[in-house]
């Protein structure tokens, strides 16, 4: 059972996609693009802070929200990749492992969506027991 929002799964992907994009985005090329670098860096640390806000949030609707916004953070951030392979800031191989990365945050924060929707019982926020992907 998940006592702290660093429990789930969901946020550690999410953390490790943020740690991935700060890296990619100290590349010379890609930290001239200020605009494109304060984005994709913004969407990432939104898709893990949003998790973590959601399951400190006092309600069951309030955290299902947040994850949607955690999932929507992590889907820009995939859609910025393509900006940057374009621009050919990254690589094919750095586009990849982070697009897996995002993709695989955004299955898990679906997953937990899932869960915390369906949770039986008041609308209060459900003790959470869900460590990983289902």
């Amino acid at each position: 059972m998940a006592e702290r929002f660093e429990d789930l799964e969901a946020w550690r992907t999410a953390r490790e996609l943020a740690k991935v994009i700060f890296t990619l985005t100290e590349k010379e090329k890609f930290s001239r693009d200020y605009s494109l670098k304060d984005q994709i860096r913004r969407a990432s640390v939104s898709a893990m802070s949003n998790v973590a806000e959601g399951f400190e949030s006092r309600t069951q609707n309030l955290f299902a929200d947040l994850l949607g916004r955690a999932k929507g953070s992590a889907a820009e951030v995939r859609s910025d990749l393509y900006v940057a392979l374009d621009r050919e800031y990254i690589s094919r191989e750095e586009f990849d492992k982070a697009y897996d990365l995002a993709d695989k945050a955004i299955r898990q924060i679906a997953n937990l969506m899932t869960y915390v929707e369906s949770a039986p019982g008041p609308r209060r926020r459900p003790k959470v027991n869900i460590l990983g992907d289902r």
